[in-house]
């Protein structure tokens, strides 16, 4: 269970920081940078957008979520498994 929630926290981290750096770029490259708009670093900027939105609006808060639940899961059996193994 430590394990999932330390990756889990990892991942978040990763695909929060990934989705708002793609976000950002394209935004960067529409000030005038590489090209500007039209250019093929705006089209790749636009792919990279179209994959960042998710990544930073859903996967990373909804990982927050799962490491919730199972923290939740496992303290409502921590008693269950102390009676099973202490007992």
């Amino acid at each position: 269970m430590g394990e999932a929630i330390f990756t889990g926290v990892i991942f978040a981290l990763l695909m929060s920081n990934a989705g708002g750096l793609w976000d950002n770029a394209k935004k960067f490259i529409e000030t005038g940078q590489y090209g500007g708009v039209g250019s093929e670093a705006h089209k790749a900027g636009v792919i990279g957008d179209t994959v960042g939105d998710p990544f930073k609006d859903t996967a990373g808060p909804s990982l927050n979520t799962l490491i919730t639940v199972m923290s939740l899961v496992s303290s409502l059996f921590a008693p269950v498994i102390a009676i099973i193994f202490f007992s």
